[in-house]
């Protein structure tokens, strides 16, 4: 791969048991999302390159772009039990879509992979973008870029590093009662769509995570429990 394509990565600088906010838009404020079809492979690559590194507290898939608000675990793992992680989501991915019809995963392992053991969030979320990429270039007959080169992550939505828990092990005040840090960061998120007009309410957007946070006992790629500690069990 080569460094120009990763360029977008060296602006993302992410810290174990940090919540960052990670978001971009498409390439001149295309639209990125042209069907829910594309909305739910996208879900799909989220959870086969982002789990492996991180929960997902939140997010909102927009037809311009996406909001992720995630809680970092590790930035760096094994390649070779990435690569396996990838594989089994897209076979859970083709046979939800195609039952039995479902073509087997091939060996998608790139020389890079022999040559570094380790895979880390950035690069992670680099091919994430471009495995999307080139899905719906293929679809279209388009060529280039779908995205903005420069994918932002900003630590804790403002400037500063955050963590749940301090090396003393007590909560962080910012995540203490009364406190609205984590979840000013969480409502932003939420509210792109009624703000853009695209619905009165932001339990009314089907591809973001609000929903879940409104129902009780329904099933979410998000890590409910954390979100809810996080934002103060709001």
């Amino acid at each position: 791969m080569s460094k120009k394509k990763y360029f977008l990565l060296l602006k993302m600088n992410f810290y174990s048991n940090q919540l960052f906010h990670v978001y971009n838009q498409g390439n001149n404020r295309q639209i990125i999302f042209h069907s829910d079809h594309h909305y739910e492979y996208f879900l799909w690559k989220m959870k086969a390159y982002i789990f492996p590194f991180a929960d997902l507290v939140a997010y909102c898939l927009m037809p311009t772009h996406f909001h992720w608000l995630i809680y970092v675990r590790q930035t760096l793992v094994d390649r070779k039990s990435f690569r396996a992680h990838v594989d089994y989501i897209e076979t859970m991915r083709r046979k939800e879509l195609y039952g039995a019809n479902a073509k087997p995963v091939e060996n998608t392992s790139t020389r890079k992979a022999h040559a570094n053991a380790h895979i880390n969030i950035n690069e992670s979320i680099g091919v994430l973008q471009m495995a999307y990429t080139r899905a719906i270039n293929q679809e279209k007959g388009w060529t280039g870029s779908l995205f903005r080169k420069e994918c932002k992550a900003k630590d804790g939505w403002i400037d500063e590093f955050v963590t749940l828990r301090k090396t003393n092990g007590l909560i962080d005040s910012r995540f203490s009662s009364g406190s609205d840090y984590a979840f000013t960061c969480f409502n932003y998120i939420h509210n792109n769509p009624q703000k853009a007009g695209l619905v009165k309410e932001a339990i009314e957007w089907k591809y973001s995570s609000a929903k879940d946070y409104s129902e009780l006992g329904r099933e979410s790629i998000c890590n409910l429990d954390l979100g809810r500690e996080l934002i103060d069990h709001i």
